[in-house]
């Protein structure tokens, strides 16, 4: 009887601990947590890369946003920055906005509450010392949010966003046209766009599709009258 109280208790922490993660599903974060769905003002959409800062592709992926003349939002891995402070710098004086996506790539729900915070205030100290800039913004590796992300995020002063529309720039078949036609599927009037600057949880070269998307995907927002930025112009 023991053994069974037991095992249904922990089940039943698990499962409050984990009830959070259905937000991952997009329709189901448009109903639960229309906040962190992150649709932004009218007008506006929101460009966001996760998973680097990566000296192969980063520095890539800055370059063609600078020829388009767009600023987006990094998302940086705590583990990278120290991989490469300097490059981390270098995105932030480009003028473009810094923010957190945890120190290491490990989901939240395999993860105790206590090492979910350690982790975050871990990664927001890196990417503000390597950048000189305070982050506002966390987003969760895998976009899976425990009971103890939003926690985490108020202890780190971060503001807990997902993303409307994404490219599935991670897999191997990914090329700038899928990218495209993948953002394409849900991008509306203030929608944030998630794609990758690293390849470091992704097929390798992965990163090379989002590179080819930026300038169709530019050019189709603003063909529909939309700016397009980081979250700090979002106006969430």
């Amino acid at each position: 009887m023991r053994v069974r109280t037991a095992a249904a208790l922990a089940t039943a922490g698990f499962v409050a601990h984990a009830a959070p993660s259905v937000t991952a599903l997009p329709p189901v974060r448009r109903r639960v947590a229309p906040a962190w769905h992150a649709v932004g003002a009218p007008g506006h959409v929101a460009l966001t890369f996760d998973d680097g800062p990566d000296p192969v592709s980063t520095p890539r992926v800055v370059d063609e946003l600078d020829r388009l003349g767009v600023k987006a939002t990094f998302f940086m891995l705590g583990s990278m920055v120290r991989l490469s402070p300097g490059l981390a710098a270098e995105v932030a004086a480009a003028g473009h906005e810094v923010a957190v996506h945890g120190d290491v790539h490990v989901s939240e729900l395999w993860r105790s509450p206590g090492a979910v915070v350690t982790d975050l205030l871990r990664a927001r100290d890196a990417v503000a010392h390597a950048t000189g800039s305070t982050p506002r913004w966390f987003r969760p590796p895998y976009g899976i949010v425990s009971s103890a992300g939003p926690v985490a995020a108020r202890r780190a002063g971060l503001r807990l966003v997902l993303w409307t529309t994404w490219g599935r720039d991670w897999r191997a078949a990914a090329t700038p046209s899928s990218v495209v036609a993948d953002v394409s599927r849900d991008l509306c009037d203030g929608a944030t766009v998630l794609l990758h600057d690293s390849d470091c949880t992704s097929d390798p070269g992965a990163w090379r599709a989002a590179v080819g998307a930026l300038q169709p995907l530019t050019e189709l927002v603003r063909a529909r009258g939309w700016r397009i930025g980081p979250l700090a112009e979002h106006g969430l």
